[in-house]
């Protein structure tokens, strides 16, 4: 049986923040089994029993989707244009679920989908450095200087890229275009478009095929699948 510490289920809830849940179980707020808790650290299974200032605390089960996000599809809960988002996919299930991170609105590809803020927050941080393989389609050849620029750090508006790795897949002479995996370690906002605009080529398409381990295989565009307590747990311990 799963045991979780009780501020994280109260946060989990909806109820308040992790740190002001500590809040209130130090006031006295808090009860489990009908007992107050004072303590801080305090674990908890699905079956007790938790309310807040005598109301009990709805605890919602925890899913987690790979999700094959299409373009054109914006990558938030909603949108003020009224454009499909990509919670539309999602909107028969009981319960809400969030994007990890984005995908720009023309760009394709993995994007995880979840009501797990703990995972959120720890695939987010900046720290905790999970790969992210990108596809890109760019006007132009790479030159050997420019793969080393890529490969070694980009500057650009004040942000310094990390060390990422680079893949000629494919170059085209003809019609003046390559086709190049990029993998990165950071989710700064236009990332990998600004990347290789820094060094010289605009990106036609863009795709991120892969996150941490989590490959698209066996989905289409538009398809999820729901990830397994084992994947989740294996991409908390990275």
């Amino acid at each position: 049986m799963t045991e979780e510490r009780l501020q994280k289920v109260i946060a989990e809830a909806g109820i308040a923040s992790r740190r002001a849940a500590e809040k209130l179980i130090t006031a006295g707020r808090v009860k489990v089994d009908g007992h107050v808790v004072t303590k801080l650290g305090i674990k908890v299974t699905t079956f007790s029993n938790i309310t807040v200032d005598d109301e009990p605390i709805e605890r919602e089960s925890l899913h987690t989707y790979l999700f094959y996000k299409p373009r054109g599809i914006i990558s938030s809960a909603k949108d003020d244009k009224k454009r499909k988002t990509v919670t539309d996919y999602f909107s028969a299930l009981p319960y809400r679920l969030y994007p990890i991170g984005r995908l720009d609105y023309d760009t394709s590809g993995a994007l995880l989908m979840t009501n797990d803020g703990e995972l959120a927050n720890l695939l987010m941080h900046p720290k905790n450095e999970v790969a992210k393989v990108y596809v890109a389609k760019i006007k132009g050849h790479l030159a050997p200087d420019e793969i080393h620029q890529l490969a070694t750090c980009v500057t650009f508006d004040g942000f310094h890229s990390r060390p990422a790795r680079v893949k000629i897949i494919r170059s085209d002479p003809k019609k003046k275009i390559q086709i190049v995996q990029l993998i990165i370690h950071e989710g700064h906002y236009h990332q990998v478009k600004r990347m290789f605009e820094t060094v010289g080529h605009d990106v036609e398409k863009l795709a991120r095929e892969q996150y941490a381990f989590l490959t698209l295989e066996g989905l289409i565009s538009g398809e999820w699948r729901e990830l397994s307590h084992e994947e989740v747990e294996k991409l908390k311990r990275l």
